[in-house]
């Protein structure tokens, strides 16, 4: 009996020296409700909806939404074909679903629980039993793991790179799934399997998932596809069945019966039809448009309201690519001389109406940017093994873009830019700038999609004149763009990379090595440096947020004396005009207004305009 005592107490005794040595991360190994990147969660395991929404929104009515291009394809997971992005939102769903007023925050969608040790070495999710795809079929944790096996494998490059850090995959039970990674460095993957996009494997040829097709999908989302006409419309229509119309995510989103997106090969041609009436809601990022085209008569008496919706998140980066892959844009002194020659003030005044504000950090107006802040530290420590990649007015904060005397012709500017040239090797002979080793004149092309694209490289074109050098402009449709663009077959092209106050694993198929010559990432420039690599991985590695702060601000430093960019601007609100009938939530995420929360009011139905079907 004592033996059997003192064994007892023996075990007894071990489990709590167990429990003492892991009580940080006992709770975070049991089934949660959501999984934040940092800090804690805002909302409780029994929350009822977001902060943002109108849980009481009605449902019913058609919103039409308008795109500029075309389509050929309804698979948006692969790259082939320009696709209809909104199958991803509106037919699709993942495991879990974010949060929009939180850095970086995920709850239950598919999966009703999420679990993952405090090391954050792997994760498991545990599948809802009422997930069902439109066709009636359960979502499966066979259909995760096809998932994942099939997009890490066929999926876009940001899927192979993200998912390729999952070496082993093990199904729990019947409704569980765990992913095992080979470390804990990168804390963000747990959140990136959270998004994971789940696919019907009873549905789905792996050898054929990669072609283009209008076959409308099968998704366990809201809504279904009701009808396709290539290239000028897809509608769709919501699901009756819909599974998870009460979940807490989802409360007060998915108001409309019916969502109609319409396709229009021109800009002109887009606005005017949303000044008659055929689709119900434009953001508006053109401030000369703003100031002049928004005075019809419908805006005139009430029936077509203009907004302004501030938001809490960066910027961003928009800006003049460099196709560093290009010979010719190899040397950062080249870049900085161009960089000068685009004078902010004289188009913002001209052709803007002063109404945009330049961007000069890659996390302009938040507390990742690098802007105006010295590196601490913990920076310091970071970038210390990549001496001479950040400029000293950088690292100290005092950095800003050059402005100009706004004349357009600026000659400050001019006079720095060709002595940066002069340093890279050119010079001027006979108003050309000349290689001095080969004799060829600088010249390169600029790719543009768009007729506003267009007019801005118009602009910047007629100040390289006056450096001698010789540009073209060659605008494409969106098929040739998407393709030239995803094979980086362009000198310069315009490209943005929004970002939110959690950036993260993205950031590798934007700026990262691995990528650099992959088809169809999003590094356009072609950036391949180590220092650039060691801070996305210090930014996944971090482990608080002022550890995170501080990567992601020597990521921005590197970045901007980089020199990849002609940093172009950016609006400080988010510019709206909808149609009376569309009605928004008094509150408003980090990121301004998001279409999904919004509600068609039913007596003003009947009255809205409608296109032909």
């Amino acid at each position: 009996m004592r033996m059997a005592y003192l064994s007892s107490l023996a075990v007894l005794l071990t489990a709590l020296a167990m429990l003492s040595a892991t009580a940080g991360s006992l709770y975070a190994q049991s089934p949660v409700h959501g999984i934040a990147m940092h800090g804690k969660l805002k909302y409780p395991p029994d929350f009822k909806h977001f902060s943002y929404v109108n849980p009481d929104a009605p449902k019913g009515g058609r919103l039409t939404m308008a795109e500029l291009g075309t389509f050929d394809s309804l698979n948006p997971m692969v790259i082939n074909g320009t696709a209809v992005w909104a199958v991803r939102s509106f037919i699709y769903e993942t495991l879990l679903s974010r949060a929009f007023d939180e850095p970086f925050s995920l709850y239950g969608l598919l999966a009703e629980s999420v679990t993952v040790p405090e090391d954050r070495s792997w994760v498991s999710f545990t599948l809802r039993p009422e997930a069902r795809f439109s066709d009636g079929a359960p979502v499966t944790a066979d259909d995760v793991i096809f998932s994942l096996e099939l997009l890490r494998e066929r999926g876009w490059p940001q899927h192979r790179t993200h998912y390729s850090k999952v070496k082993k995959v093990e199904r729990i039970g019947e409704r569980g799934v765990k992913f095992i990674f080979a470390d804990g460095a990168d804390r963000e993957l747990p959140l990136i399997l959270g998004f994971l996009t789940v696919l019907p494997k009873h549905l789905i040829d792996p050898e054929k998932f990669e072609r283009t097709t209008l076959v409308p999908p099968v998704g366990s989302g809201p809504y279904t596809i009701d009808s396709v006409e290539a290239g000028v419309r897809v509608i769709f229509k919501r699901n009756p069945d819909y599974w998870g119309r009460d979940l807490p995510v989802n409360r007060g989103r998915f108001n409309p019966d019916e969502i109609a997106y319409e396709y229009f090969r021109d800009e002109n041609a887009r606005l005017e039809a949303f000044k008659k009436g055929l689709y119900d809601i434009r953001q508006e990022s053109d401030p000369g448009r703003w100031a002049r085209d928004y005075e019809f008569s419908a805006v005139k008496n009430g029936r077509v309201l203009k907004k302004k919706f501030k938001t809490g998140i960066p910027s961003g980066m928009t800006g003049l690519v460099f196709n560093i892959r290009k010979a010719i844009f190899a040397d950062r002194n080249v870049r900085e001389a161009l960089i000068l020659m685009l004078d902010f003030e004289w188009l913002n005044r001209n052709l803007y109406h002063g109404l945009y504000e330049r961007t000069q950090s890659y996390f302009h107006g938040s507390e990742l940017s690098a802007l105006g802040r010295a590196a601490d530290e913990r920076e310091r420590a970071l970038l210390a093994p990549f001496a001479g990649n950040v400029q000293d007015d950088v690292m100290s904060g005092d950095y800003r873009l050059p402005e100009t005397d706004g004349s357009g012709r600026d000659r400050r500017s001019r006079r720095k830019a060709l002595q940066l040239l002069d340093k890279a090797g050119y010079e001027l002979k006979g108003g050309a700038l000349v290689n001095r080793a080969s004799g060829d004149r600088f010249t390169f092309e600029m790719l543009a999609l768009t007729r506003d694209q267009e007019r801005l490289f118009i602009n910047y074109q007629r100040a390289l004149e006056r450096i001698g050098i010789k540009t073209t402009i060659r605008q494409v449709d969106a098929a040739q763009y998407q393709a030239r663009a995803n094979s980086y077959d362009y000198d310069m092209i315009q490209a943005g990379w929004p970002v939110s106050l959690s950036p993260g694993n993205e950031q590798n198929v934007r700026w990262s090595s691995k990528v650099a010559g992959q088809e169809g990432s999003l590094n356009y420039v072609g950036v391949s440096n180590p220092a650039v690599d060691a801070m996305i991985s210090a930014m996944l590695e971090a482990k608080d947020r002022e550890g995170f702060v501080s990567a992601v601000r020597a990521f921005d430093r590197l970045l901007i004396s980089g020199s990849y960019v002609v940093p172009l601007f950016h609006l400080p609100e988010r510019w709206v005009a909808h149609w009376e009938r569309l009605r928004h939530p008094g509150t408003t995420s980090l990121n301004g207004y998001l279409i999904d929360t919004w509600w068609i009011e039913p007596e003003e139905e009947p009255k809205r305009a409608r296109t032909t079907d």
